[in-house]
């Protein structure tokens, strides 16, 4: 769920946001729907230069009965411990990471590899995978899979990996891309952009082989439900909780 202003928005390919909902309202929602996690990140927080609002952080801790990752603005091991101390169970970063790499190794060894997911926001030009920071906006000179490498070895617990061609298309995830990540990574992968049918999580697991599966347009507009989507998945083969 991508937060700006306490409210739920969703775009393609990073732009053209338009809103969704209320965060807690669509959280409470997805909690009770069947969602196993839920992941926020507050899209503005790092190009507008302040952390993520605490406010909505504690009022979804309130109502949600499952684990929880809140990213944006994150960067130092302060701002980590406000947000666990408002109910997150996990931290994902991103710029600051890019920023500074030393971060992922300080906050793994201050609160544990398992909460520091890093997401990487990544482009494919001309054959090549580009790492983009501050919501999309910002070029970071790095390629995906020589960044994704480094992120694993300074302690990143997982990888949240989002398709910026593939945001907001529901055409599908990036699975050549996934597939190369999941056999370079020994930390659990989360595909990102691209869900438009159950049929895209399924690729995303088999070929894709990712660990699990992140989608947001096709709940928020109502096109589809969590539970016909892990229904679809269990027809498949795949393990899922229902």
């Amino acid at each position: 769920m991508d937060v700006r202003d306490g409210r739920t928005v969703k775009g393609v390919h990073f732009l053209n946001l338009r809103d969704a909902g209320d965060v807690v309202e669509l959280a409470t929602g997805y909690s009770e729907a069947g969602a196993d996690e839920l992941v926020f990140l507050d899209i503005t927080a790092s190009r507008e230069k302040r952390h993520t609002m605490l406010e909505w952080v504690e009022r979804v801790a309130q109502v949600i009965t499952i684990p929880f990752t809140v990213g944006g603005g994150i960067s130092s091991e302060h701002d980590v411990e406000a947000l666990l101390k408002k109910g997150a169970d996990k931290i994902s970063v991103n710029s600051s990471a890019l920023a500074d790499p030393g971060l992922i190794e300080r906050l793994a060894y201050s609160f544990g590899r398992q909460c520091v997911v890093v997401a990487v926001d990544a482009c494919e030009k001309a054959g090549v995978w580009e790492v983009y920071s501050h919501g999309g906006r910002q070029p970071a000179g790095r390629e995906l899979f020589d960044w994704v490498r480094e992120v694993e070895e300074r302690g990143a617990g997982e990888l949240l990996f989002t398709s910026m061609d593939h945001d907001g298309s529901r055409q599908g995830f990036a699975c050549d891309a996934l597939r190369r990540l999941a056999e370079q990574c020994a930390i659990p992968l989360i595909a990102s952009g691209g869900a438009g049918s159950p049929a895209d999580f399924y690729d995303a697991f088999t070929r894709g082989k990712a660990d699990a599966v992140l989608a947001a347009g096709i709940f928020h507009y109502g096109e589809i439900t969590i539970r016909e989507v892990k229904q679809y998945l269990q027809e498949k083969g795949v393990t899922v909780r229902l």
